[in-house]
């Protein structure tokens, strides 16, 4: 190398890193240069996290080198990251809801033994980083008042706050809408025309063509490749991911809609301020279809979903197989749902969908424990049965680690989806409720989720699609409902319609369908 030449922001050598048997990372080795923006895309499972977290001194690799502008750094702990000028925005965030703006940013790096200074500071600062990279945000909101999309800004004021060149975002828009996915882009090229160095990993392609300059590909602990962005396209890097050619559309034949499964009139459901969310919608889902619901979170879609599966109450009328469902007091909660016939994937798998602290094998029995397969007798569950059941949904939907004494917390994200989805798609239901069913999950999983969605949908069952992904909804969905302001605002074919079409409706503009 030049001696005059600049020294890549980071560099590792060799990294390694093991959890008992297994392998999370195996003498990796990579190269980011300065002011730039590099991807690090793999299956869930793949080791990015880890490494990443390696980086940020979450944890400690078994062996191996990490330099910093060219100098070899020691990172015992986040700590040290922050001193050699590394920031990182996680998946879920690490902010205190009931804390400010302000006290957030401030927490850990207060000035002194009194807070007053720290904050006007934090205030004088907050406005400048605002003002140079579009980081608006009111520094006085409470954390659990904002939407998510303003607590991943928080989360990079954060890193900015405490002096980061360096900044890493593990799965940055796994919770955002599309609007605000392309809003934290332009953030983020704010940021590297500024001179930041940027990590992004993502399982999305679009988003790692759209941003990135540079991107590595993981694979089941190993660096398989890496290159330049322009070089490659979303078909290669998705073999590079898997190991073999990858569906990037949904391959499924025509639906066959028959009876009717869900009927829904004049419904009402209000959130827990007593706020109304869902606006007297009329909606229907037949056997052998796929209804997809689009629009920006916080326009219904949720409430609708959680009144279905039993979370919520109600007003209005809800008919399934043509039998009216109680929508308040007794009968009308998640265990009634699935003995009626609803299964039902949540759009928050970790506060809905599972108990992180439970073992895998407990999980798949979350909501199903007096099924006869997994009791002995009235007293007693037979957890042979239920841990035999929990290794044939292992295997068949390849959930990784293949552990079913692991608990939920130690899967990644995607890997908890799976367990989610194979337990809900297993009960053959009559209904099929799904929230965002591949949010952070990678492009691999993805497509094994997507055929499992078709195949219930072909064998008869009635799918209800929740996701604020476009292009899943157009790929996946038979008939496409846009939602807006708790009310629906059209109904597309996916054949007869496009992403901007369907923007304008999520956005208000659009006439109602007829």
């Amino acid at each position: 190398m030049n001696a005059s030449a600049t020294p890549p922001a980071i560099e590792l050598r060799g990294i390694s890193k093991a959890f008992g048997p297994v392998q999370a990372n195996r003498d990796i080795s990579l190269s980011v240069a300065p002011g730039t923006i590099h991807g690090i895309i793999g299956e869930n499972g793949a080791g990015k996290s880890t490494l990443m977290s390696i980086l940020y001194g979450f944890y400690k690799a078994d062996s191996g080198d990490i330099l910093i502008n060219g100098r070899k750094t020691a990172i015992p702990d986040s700590q040290a990251a922050i001193r050699a000028g590394i920031g990182m925005v996680f998946q879920h965030f690490k902010l205190v809801e009931n804390f400010t703006v302000l006290e957030n940013v401030v927490l850990g790096a207060e000035d002194g033994r009194l807070l007053r200074p720290s904050l006007a500071r934090a205030r004088r600062i907050l406005k400048d980083l605002a003002r140079d990279y579009g980081l608006d945000v009111d520094p006085d909101a409470v954390i659990e008042e904002i939407g998510v999309g303003m607590q991943q800004r928080v989360e990079i004021l954060k890193a900015l706050y405490r002096q980061a060149e360096i900044l890493i975002l593990d799965e940055p828009t796994g919770v955002l809408t599309p609007s605000e996915a392309d809003q934290l882009f332009r953030i983020l090229h704010r940021l590297k025309d500024e001179g930041k160095t940027i990590i992004l990993i993502t399982h999305k392609l679009r988003e790692i063509m759209d941003a990135t300059d540079t991107v590595s590909v993981m694979r089941r602990g190993e660096m398989t490749a890496t290159l330049r962005t322009a070089d490659t396209s979303p078909e290669e890097l998705a073999e590079l991911m898997v190991g073999r050619k990858v569906l990037l559309r949904v391959d499924k034949a025509p639906a066959r809609p028959s009876r009717k499964v869900l009927q829904i009139e004049n419904l009402r459901v209000a959130d827990d301020k007593s706020v109304e969310r869902v606006k007297g919608i009329d909606l229907d889902v037949h056997a052998g279809e796929i209804v997809g619901i689009a629009g920006v979170a916080g326009n219904g879609q949720s409430e609708l979903l959680e009144l279905l599966g039993g979370m919520r109450p109600g007003t209005g009328t809800v008919r399934l197989n043509g039998a009216v469902l109680p929508l308040e007091g007794a009968g009308a909660d998640g265990q009634a749902r699935r003995r009626a016939g609803i299964a039902h994937v949540p759009e928050d798998r970790q506060r809905e969908g599972l108990i992180m602290e439970f073992h895998a094998w407990e999980n798949v029995a979350f909501g199903y424990h007096h099924d006869p397969a997994y009791q002995k007798n009235r007293l007693w569950m037979d957890n042979a049965a239920l841990r035999a059941d929990t290794e044939r949904k292992i295997g068949k939907f390849d959930i990784r680690p293949a552990d079913a004494w692991l608990t939920a917390r130690n899967f990644s994200g995607g890997n908890q989806q799976k367990i989610v989805v194979a337990r809900e798609i297993e009960r053959n239901p009559d209904l099929l409720l799904v929230g965002q069913p591949t949010r952070g999950v990678d492009i691999g999983a993805i497509e094994f989720i997507h055929k499992q969605i078709v195949a219930l949908r072909d064998s008869g069952c009635a799918v209800l699609l929740v996701s604020v992904e476009l292009e899943e909804i157009l790929s996946l969905a038979d008939r496409v409902v846009v939602m807006f302001d708790g009310r629906i605002m059209g109904e597309r074919l996916p054949g007869e319609t496009d992403e901007r079409e369907l923007g304008l409706l999520m956005a208000g503009v659009g006439s109602q369908a007829a």
